[in-house]
């Protein structure tokens, strides 16, 4: 590469908890530029959780969550030969992390339900308890992954 790698954005610890986490899946729960909207969904997702989940900590439930949903391995497609093959690699935490938050937030807003806050803090819920669609994808990917592990060797 000709260019130096850009340097990593600090990211600021969100208001209740301290956490850069929290922020960082604020960031990708955000529309249009709407942080403090964002924020105030969040929060009162984090609520419904804590009224739900009966004596457990809110904050410790959705790290749980998120745990549950990030994959360890994808499936890169790369051409050999005329043919297509999926490889197996292994994900470096921070894409581990983004792709967990995505798919959380992805299924949250699929999800049946009244408001964005009720809908996130169901697909917490079933997360923590290692159900929903997005463990469920979690799970496919994994599946597809050790389907595939035979052209492992293929790693570029």
């Amino acid at each position: 590469m000709r260019k130096r790698k850009p340097k990593p954005r600090r990211i600021e610890n969100d208001p209740k908890y301290g956490d850069q986490m929290v922020t960082r899946f604020v960031n990708n729960l955000m529309w249009e530029g709407k942080k403090s909207t964002a924020f105030g969904l969040f929060y009162d997702a984090m609520e419904i959780v804590k009224t739900k989940a009966g004596g457990e900590d809110e904050h410790e439930l959705w790290k749980k969550a998120l745990n549950n949903v990030m994959p360890q391995v994808e499936v890169r497609s790369r051409r050999i030969g005329g043919a297509t093959f999926q490889i197996p690699t292994e994900l470096p935490a921070n894409r581990k992390i983004s792709i967990g938050m995505k798919w959380m937030i992805r299924f949250a807003r699929a999800r049946s339900g009244k408001g964005i806050s009720e809908k996130l803090a169901a697909e917490i819920l079933a997360a923590a308890k290692g159900e929903g669609a997005a463990v469920k994808r979690k799970e496919d990917t994994h599946k597809m992954a050790e389907a595939n592990r035979a052209f492992a060797h293929f790693k570029a």
